[in-house]
Formats: structure tokens, C-alpha cells, sequence
């Protein structure tokens, strides 16, 4: 580096020019995930059900987009992506963060609840990531985050959901063939992997005895995290800060899963 040369290891996480896809965006970490995208540079994508909301953030971030989407629907898979790539011409990141889950135990568990799971939190991510992965193979870059969770790499129970784990285990896995797939066609490809946060999901945990006796005990830092708490991560995968990974699985969990 010359001496005139500035360093600024800050310019990396600037977003400015992409386009992001956020699914899920329509409140929780989704909609957050949006702000902190945009705040960085991006122009937005937010995709869910509930229109209204998807409407009343578009109006907070100036040039970004609100598309209803259904991602349980294929047929809407498809439309929004190409919704997308009508209107800005490209899609540069994907950030798969919807997701549901079924509390039950195996016994209750039923065939539809776990086929409900799974359409929503894998086979969807895999083809959001197939669909805007063709546009980023032919431009050569793009970069895929998709959200999994601490329970894509460790049980759930006694919080019992089969389904919900089986389905960010296979995120995980998604996550690793994908980067090796993409890797040498300039898309790259990672996890981020959220431990117990307030969301609609876990709505009423922060308040549940049970549940913050449970975090208590078996949190190094005894506590669920803030929303913010996920930014950095996210901007560090989504942008060319993370330019040389590929692959990986990032936990964002007080060191839950550090035992």
C-alpha cells in the first residue's frame, strides 16, 4: 500500500449497488436484516405474507421493495424472483431467513407438521438459492446467507421439535454443498446460525420462567440476545468482508453451543 493510500476497513461492508432478497422480512429479525442491508448500501427486497407490513417498511427505507410472497409456494418462489430480476436486473444477495416451527414431541408430532416445516425452512431455501443462483453464476458473484439456527447443529429438547431441527440441520447442509458447488463460479455461500432470540417464533420466552431458568443454566452468557446483536454477522457475510469464506456456519449464541 502507498502512502498515499488510505486504509478503510470499513469500506468493505458497504453494500452499494446490490440488490438483497429478504424473506421473512415482514417483522422479527427479517425485518431488521432489511434495515441493517440497506443501511449498509443495498437496495432491499422484502418478501413475505403479510403485504401490509412488508408496505409500511418499504416506506421507512427509500428504494426498496415490497413483494408478497409465500415462500411454502413454489409458484411464488418463482414469481418473486423474477419480479426481481424484472425490475432491478440481477440479484446479487439472497438472504433465506423465513421460517416456522411445530413444539411437539415425536409422539404428537404429526406427518403434516413435519412436512409443513421442512417445505417452508429447507426445500424453500434450496430453491431460492437454485433460482437466484442462476443469476449469479452468469454474473459471477453473489453471495447466499441462509439463516439456520443453533439447533441446525445441536438438539432442541427439551423444547421438542424434530421438525424444526431436522430442517436447519438440512440448512446446514444446503449451506456446505452449495459453497462447494458455487465456489469456483464466484458465489459464496454461508450460515448464520442464531441462538435464542425474541422473535414471533419465541414470543413469550422473555417472559416464561421455565424458559429463562432453562437459558439461565445452559447460556455461558445468561441471557437471549437483542436483535442487534445479529448485524454484524450479517453485514460480514453479505458483503466482501467475507470475501475468502465459503461454506461456514457462524453461531451467534451467548456460547450456547460452545458445551
Amino acid at each position: 500500500m502507498s502512502e498515499t493510500q488510505v486504509l478503510d476497513p470499513f469500506a468493505q461492508f458497504r453494500l452499494d449497488g446490490k440488490v438483497a432478497i429478504v424473506t421473512g422480512a415482514s417483522s422479527g429479525l427479517g425485518a431488521r436484516f432489511a434495515k441493517v442491508l440497506h443501511a449498509a448500501g443495498a437496495t432491499v427486497v422484502m418478501t413475505a405474507r403479510r403485504l401490509d407490513r412488508l408496505e409500511a417498511l418499504a416506506a421507512t427505507l427509500p428504494g426498496s421493495l415490497a413483494v408478497q410472497c409465500d415462500v411454502a409456494l413454489a409458484s411464488q418462489r418463482e414469481a418473486m424472483v423474477q419480479k426481481v430480476v424484472d425490475t432491478f436486473g440481477t440479484v446479487d444477495i439472497l438472504v433465506n431467513n423465513a421460517g416456522i416451527g411445530v413444539v411437539k414431541g415425536i409422539e404428537q408430532e404429526t406427518l403434516e407438521d413435519f412436512e409443513e416445516v421442512l417445505q417452508v425452512n429447507t426445500t424453500a431455501v434450496w430453491h431460492l438459492a437454485k433460482l437466484c443462483g442462476e443469476h449469479m453464476v452468469k454474473q459471477k458473484s453473489g453471495v447466499v446467507v441462509n439463516v439456520a439456527s443453533i439447533l441446525g447443529l445441536v438438539g432442541s429438547t427439551p423444547i421438542k421439535q424434530v421438525n424444526y431441527v431436522a430442517s436447519k440441520h438440512a440448512v446446514i447442509g444446503i449451506t456446505k454443498e452449495l459453497a462447494l458447488q458455487w465456489a469456483r463460479k464466484g458465489v459464496r455461500v454461508n450460515s448464520l446460525c442464531p441462538g435464542w432470540f425474541l422473535t414471533e417464533m419465541t414470543a413469550g420466552m422473555e417472559s416464561d420462567a421455565g424458559a429463562q431458568a432453562l437459558i439461565q443454566a445452559n447460556s455461558p452468557m445468561p441471557r437471549m440476545g437483542e436483535e442487534h446483536e445479529l448485524d454484524g454477522a450479517l453485514l460480514f457475510m453479505a458483503s466482501d468482508a467475507s470475501s475468502f469464506m465459503t461454506g461456514q456456519s457462524i453461531s451467534i449464541d451467548g456460547g450456547w453451543t460452545t458445551r
